[in-house]
């Protein structure tokens, strides 16, 4: 098989970050190239800055390595984006359409493209949203996440384009601070927990929603971009399901080490947004095609998260 050399746009982001490390393991570090619009102070490795909405800035670096995979993460996340609605479309639609076109253009074999849980609407069974649950979101990131599964299929069926795609649950990890998200409560809460701060939560407590820890998140998305293509029945974007909990599920388990630990709830614009996701997700099609099997579990999580913020937070005060 021909050496791969993998472009990630989005590369400084919270999914970014570990992606491309678990890429540089497998493929070997200079056959990764991370790019974003803000450089990444920690990384190692090959970087490029790059404006993914400019088509000729991606078909450079396509041609200058010789690309022959895409990870597209680039894209502005649902809280924020309900901020500036038109600009996000803008923004998520043009990004995409250009990694779509270049890969066509330059016959890259594999794409990858991150969905949500936030194509899902208020008309789902929330509890375990099956695979073919209408797809009516309440924000422009679900919006344009439903737009691009779509045209990921499209490209599939009309030029043989090998598109891959799982829709998300909230992604929990230690490496890097909250991106603007729905689910960012379930990562913010841990570092104030450590820092021995109070977390006012902008969630009600009893909102269940799906998550899924980092490890599980990145191993998912490797396997699905290894598996072989005539497995792969679902051309628009895999449910994926990791665990479901509530953020007073979550406190309680924090409070098991830190039991001086306080949570106030003072929800706000996002827990509109919430409620018309998913309490938890079915993932049949994702564990028949490609044995996908989550393994962390409320507990593991939280263990995992403490230990290594604590250690985050401890290295910072020696070295400051």
């Amino acid at each position: 098989m021909d050496k791969e050399i993998i472009l990630i746009t989005g590369s400084s982001g919270q999914l970014g970050t570990v992606l491309a490390e678990k890429l540089q393991e497998k493929y070997g570090v200079k056959n990764i190239i991370a790019t974003d619009l803000r450089v990444n102070p920690t990384f190692n490795g090959v970087f490029e800055t790059l404006d993914v909405t400019d088509f000729n800035a991606i078909e450079t670096i396509v041609l200058k390595y010789k690309i022959t995979q895409i990870y597209h993460l680039a894209a502005i996340l649902s809280a924020n984006g309900e901020k500036h609605p038109l600009s996000t479309w803008d923004l998520n639609m043009k990004t995409f359409f250009n990694v779509l076109e270049v890969s066509r253009i330059h016959k890259i074999s594999k794409v990858f493209f991150p969905s949500s849980i936030a194509v899902f609407g208020n008309n789902i069974e929330r509890l375990n949203t099956p695979q073919s649950s209408n797809l009516t979101p309440s924000t422009v990131y679900g919006i344009s996440k439903a737009a691009g599964e779509n045209w990921g299929k499209y490209y599939f069926d009309k030029y043989g384009l090998d598109v891959r795609s799982l829709r998300y649950p909230g992604v929990i990890g230690y490496q890097s601070l909250p991106g603007g998200g729905t689910t960012d409560y379930a990562v913010d809460i841990f570092h104030k927990a450590v820092n021995n701060e109070n977390y006012e939560c902008f969630l009600n407590a009893d909102t269940t929603l799906p998550m899924i820890y980092m490890d599980d998140a990145i191993r998912a998305t490797l396997e699905l971009m290894e598996a072989p293509k005539d497995k792969i029945t679902v051309r628009t974007s895999y449910n994926i399901s990791g665990l479901s909990f509530n953020p007073n599920q979550l406190e309680t388990c924090i409070k098991e080490k830190y039991t001086d630990f306080k949570v106030t709830y003072s929800p706000d614009f996002r827990q509109e947004i919430a409620n018309s996701w998913p309490m938890s997700i079915d993932d049949l099609d994702a564990r028949k095609d490609w044995q996908w099997k989550p393994k962390f579990n409320i507990r593991s999580l939280t263990k995992v998260m403490l230990k290594n913020l604590e250690l985050k937070y401890n290295n910072n005060l020696i070295n400051s």
